[in-house]
């Protein structure tokens, strides 16, 4: 996607809009925010990803001449708002989480500050780029955190919905934890480790499995994990793999990284025997990787049942996030700037998670200040400042009785939205992939054990300001009034 031109990646409604706006005239300045309702596989948090594809998108941001020729062809908009695109450029500003931080429903993950016309275009892109990148990002924490500390292999390429949803997966899957992508596109493009082994036709090609493997142990010496499941695992597979590893260190040939990989079968089991017979030979170190429709419940369930295995080869349920396969971002207006004024604007719904947060906002972290763990965030108009050395109180916005006090000194408070462009020029670096893995490895460990478990996971609490609260309660309220009377007036 990088350099490439996705103006019209986008929905036809958008472009309506704009041509309205750019009829009636209209130039407000507007805010509109990037949020999501719930965490994905009903998990306790989500990871931020897809940051850097959104400022390229914005950055290469313009209507080519075949462009509008197309959208002329289309016989929707005149040549007044034709000749305005082919001028159009992004002017406003766009605030942002950083890619690999934890964040939590409501929350705004982005938000654009434009003239109304110019945001109105950035939305579909965005929300496809953010919502399949935290999408794949999250999917990987869990499966990462399942695995305890194992290596995660990322090997879902053949199962993507496509070369973009396959490559900027594998990425956003390396930025939530995993160690490598078989994927070699996003290798290059993105400075990541690749991995593999063999599939089982390289064994299948030869006259037999020993002949297969020791071939294969010659030609990679750096890294010899062999597929021990063609024909039979513990009969055949691993006892030719032992023969193998045994010749090569009488040779003084022993491979740097060696090992066998299962990818059929009771992996429990398989594994176990498998150990036992490696050990018995004297390769202690050996590796033991599996595959085969792996996924987070699966590999927990493996590590209660004793399995032996220390490196996991995740491919579909991953690049697919199988059980959860959106994530449920929405862009939202959320103010309109007037004669220098910033008017909040909220939307209702009989849905009480539906009725969004209105005006310019931050999201304010508080972090136990003796264990680095996230005490709660609040949700905040940017004009607030919450100093560390002042009692702060975390309320709960619905049952408002619920209330934790942070006493002076016992807490940290970070803002989490950072300035991307001002003006229309990107004033953000974006960092390494595996950077933000460093990163998103970090913001993990800021979030306690009952925040991270599958099952039932304790929320992190996410607040509004009491600022924020007081004015989205009075429009709640003022627009409730209004409904009284238009029946009333009935």
């Amino acid at each position: 996607m990088k350099n490439e031109n996705l103006t019209l990646l986008t929905d036809l409604y958008e472009l309506t809009m704009m041509k309205g706006y750019h009829d009636i005239k209209n130039e407000d300045r507007v805010v509109f925010d990037v949020f999501y309702r719930s965490n994905p596989s009903k998990g306790g948090y989500a990871i931020c990803a897809g940051l850097e594809q959104v400022i390229d998108y914005v950055k290469n941001l313009h209507f080519d001449k075949d462009d509008i020729d197309y959208l002329r062809e289309l016989e929707i908009f005149d040549e007044d708002f034709l000749n305005y695109l082919e001028n159009f450029k992004f002017t406003g500003n766009i605030y942002a989480i950083e890619e690999g931080t934890v964040v939590f429903p409501m929350e705004p993950l982005l938000k654009v500050e434009a003239p109304i016309i110019e945001a109105q275009l950035v939305e579909t892109a965005i929300l496809n780029i953010i919502n399949h990148q935290s999408l794949i990002a999250t999917k990987a924490a869990r499966v990462c955190h399942a695995a305890e500390g194992d290596g995660v292999m990322e090997f879902g390429l053949r199962r993507a919905q496509g070369a973009d949803a396959g490559t900027l997966g594998a990425r956003a899957a390396m930025i939530g934890g995993c160690c490598a992508t078989s994927n070699v596109l996003c290798g290059k493009q993105f400075d990541v480790p690749v991995a593999g082994t063999h599939a089982h036709s390289w064994i299948m090609s030869f006259p037999s499995e020993y002949e297969a493997f020791k071939k294969y142990a010659e030609l990679f010496p750096n890294n010899a994990t062999l597929l021990v499941d063609t024909y039979d695992t513990l009969g055949s597979g691993v006892p030719n793999a032992i023969k193998v590893f045994q010749e090569l260190k009488d040779e003084g040939k022993m491979p740097q990284k060696y090992g066998i990989r299962l990818d059929s079968g009771d992996l429990a089991y398989l594994s176990k025997k498998a150990r036992k017979m490696l050990d018995d030979a004297g390769f202690y170190d050996a590796t033991i990787c599996a595959s085969n429709d792996l996924d987070e419940y699966l590999i927990e369930s493996l590590k209660g049942q004793g399995a032996k295995i220390n490196l996991w080869g995740v491919g579909t349920s991953l690049i697919t996030s199988r059980d959860c396969p959106s994530f449920g971002g929405v862009y939202k207006l959320a103010a309109i700037k007037k004669e220098g004024k910033m008017i909040p604007k909220i939307k209702l719904s009989e849905d009480r998670v539906k009725i969004t947060n209105p005006g310019d906002k931050q999201v304010y972290r508080f972090y136990d200040k003796n264990t680095g763990k996230i005490k709660g965030d609040i949700i905040g108009f940017t004009s607030e400042e919450y100093n560390e050395g002042q009692n702060t109180v975390l309320f709960d916005p619905v049952d408002t009785w619920k209330k934790t006090e942070l006493l002076p000194g016992t807490y940290t408070v970070r803002e989490l939205l950072k300035p991307i462009f001002i003006d229309g020029k990107c004033v953000y670096d974006s960092i390494p992939v595996m950077q933000i893995r460093d990163y998103c490895t970090k913001e993990k460990e800021t979030l306690s054990d009952e925040n991270k478990r599958f099952l039932n996971p304790h929320p992190v609490h996410v607040d509004l300001s009491y600022p924020l609260w007081e004015q989205k309660n009075e429009m709640i309220n003022e627009e409730k009034a209004k409904k009284v009377n238009r029946k009333v007036m009935k």
